[in-house]
């Protein structure tokens, strides 16, 4: 088995594979429902998978290289080189814009979409007389 330089990440990196998988399940749900291009839709398909998956791996590698630059809590005490750190660094960073990239997509994509018009059966907008 092999030596974990920085043992506290251990749950953040746990953490971040349940909440992007919870993330992707949610982002799922209406995903048939945006209003995108498909080639948008490729695309920010493709940076969620990519965010996803990518920062459960650059919180491994902060583990494995026991860095601490982006990771000052879990980290404390520990340090990696200024190689290791960087690219720790840069792959959370590219983690974090696929990610706002995503978000900002799926929001975008519910244009024209009002509260009141996913509540189909709202009794509270039906007229007086229908029962």
């Amino acid at each position: 088995m092999m030596a974990l330089r920085n043992p506290r990440m251990e749950p953040a990196a746990h953490l971040e594979g349940v909440m992007n998988g919870t993330f992707q399940v949610v982002a799922g749900l209406d995903w048939n429902e945006l209003t995108i291009s498909t080639r948008i839709r490729k695309l920010s398909f493709l940076t969620l998978i990519y965010g996803s998956f990518v920062s459960w791996f650059f919180t491994l590698l902060a583990i494995v290289f026991g860095t601490s630059q982006m990771t000052p809590l879990a980290g404390a005490g520990n340090s990696g080189s200024a190689l290791q750190e960087s690219i720790v660094a840069a792959g959370l960073a590219f983690v974090g814009l696929s990610m706002v990239f995503s978000l900002g997509v799926i929001v975008y994509g519910q244009k024209g979409k009002h509260i009141s018009n996913t509540f189909p059966n709202d009794t509270a907008r039906k007229p007086a007389h229908a029962k």
